[in-house]
């Protein structure tokens, strides 16, 4: 069930560890990156509110959900083939919203699938699993690049634009590994075929883009408070990671490898060393989102997530004092374990809260409380001068200094605090998880 939501990750873990560098090769200097990736945020505001309350009342011959695999993985594929072609920044980012849009479209019905098909005392595995496979499926993305170069692929062998051949290769590879994993999917487990009464319900219910963009305005003013009170997590959750991804290269080449220079040898080396960092944590991610298992049971997801943001707080502030490849390791694996937590306790937290038969408009809503923040992120910290008109509040350049490494800091601030938002959330507490569900 879950492998396509593995290529579909892969997908997400090649942005994740490449697209600032191709930024970065193609002249785009740090303080327009956040601004740069806004591809991402945007299309998720827009594309999975809507995707999912259309997938709410889709009734095709192929299921609720499935059309919206289909279209996303053909979408994310394409994206992925022209990605490292880009010969111009325009260029990159033009493909990173063809990309995202992708992404976005299958997403969210994916979340939507897990409470589609499992009970609602399986929901906690079922989302752990999911994240489980997130961290197997960008391990593997964050991975490959360095495998190619110890199968003896010249880390340095660029094409006329400055991108390595490497992330061609690898980007390539993930638009062939997207669209088999989700089509096979699909095949093998298709959607269980619904009933008189949800068809009824669908049929009672108005169609089109405008009674979908009705129901998401609706579904947001009758927000279960459990989802409210997660806002403020995610605010500070997805502010950190944001930073992180975008800037942990950065950092890396000047603590490890004394570099500022995109097109150096000793940037490309810091670039596979993010990815083998990155794999690492994710590998500690696909380990722990089982373990975690017995651990939400006796907890409640919400203290547990609390104790693993606090973890990824910590290794952040670490990083940017580290100095020597070797003990990279050491922080990542709190941020492993923060990232398996992420993509599995949030949704077990919500998934008991939120009515079954609109489960797709407000998952796609709560993926809003994720790109808002990232949003706000890239206006705060961004620059982009286009000479007519300017962009961003600067804070990276000017508060900052352009220090990658403060970034770093401010992040593991930033989950900190959201770990202590999510102890708010009463209703993660194992209590309020048993008693939500049905005996």
């Amino acid at each position: 069930m879950n492998l396509g939501f593995l290529g579909l990750q892969f997908s997400f873990g090649l942005q994740q560890g490449n697209m600032g560098p191709i930024y970065s090769y193609l002249g785009a200097n740090e303080a327009q990156l956040p601004l740069l990736n806004l591809a991402g945020p945007i299309t998720g505001l827009l594309i999975q509110p809507l995707i999912g309350a259309l997938s709410d009342r889709t009734t095709s011959r192929l299921g609720r959900r499935t059309p919206y695999f289909l279209l996303g993985a053909i979408l994310c594929s394409l994206g992925l083939l022209l990605m490292p072609l880009s010969s111009s920044v325009l260029m990159a980012a033009s493909v990173l919203w063809l990309l995202d849009a992708g992404n976005n479209i299958t997403m969210e019905p994916y979340r939507a699938y897990v409470s589609d098909r499992l009970n609602p005392d399986q929901r906690q595995i079922g989302f752990l699993s999911q994240s489980a496979f997130t961290g197997l499926a960008q391990m593997l993305a964050f991975l490959t690049p360095s495998l190619l170069v110890g199968l003896g692929m010249n880390q340095d062998w660029v094409d006329s634009h400055g991108i390595p051949y490497t992330v061609r290769a690898v980007f390539m590879a993930g638009a062939v590994l997207s669209l088999v994993t989700i089509v096979w999917s699909i095949r093998r487990v298709p959607e269980l075929p619904l009933t008189e009464a949800e068809r009824a319900h669908i049929a009672a219910a108005p169609r089109g883009l405008g009674a979908a963009v009705f129901e998401v305005a609706g579904a947001i003013r009758t927000m279960p408070t459990a989802m409210r009170k997660l806002g403020l997590m995610s605010l500070f959750q997805w502010s950190a990671m944001s930073g992180y991804w975008l800037y942990v290269t950065y950092s890396i080449g000047r603590t490890v490898y004394a570099t500022r220079d995109a097109h150096s040898s000793a940037f490309h080396t810091a670039v596979l060393t993010n990815g083998e960092m990155a794999a690492f944590y994710n590998g500690i991610a696909f380990v722990t989102a089982f373990a975690m298992v017995p651990l939400v049971r006796r907890l409640g997801p919400g203290p547990l997530h609390a104790l693993c943001l606090v973890a990824g707080g910590l290794g952040m502030l670490a990083l940017p004092h580290v100095t020597e490849k070797a003990w990279l390791f050491v922080p990542a694996v709190g941020i492993g374990l923060a990232w398996g937590s992420i993509m599995g306790n949030p949704y077990a937290i919500l998934s008991n809260a939120i009515p079954a038969e609109r489960t797709g408009v407000y998952l796609g809503i709560f993926n809003m409380m994720i790109v808002i923040p990232m949003l706000l992120f890239a206006v705060v910290m961004s620059e982009l001068d286009l000479g007519f008109v300017r962009f961003g509040l600067g804070v990276y350049p000017h508060l900052l200094g352009n220090d990658p490494g403060r970034m770093l800091s401010c992040c593991g601030v930033l989950m900190i605090l959201a770990a202590l938002s999510v102890l708010w959330v009463r209703e993660g507490r194992a209590s309020a998880v048993m008693a939500a569900q049905p005996t």
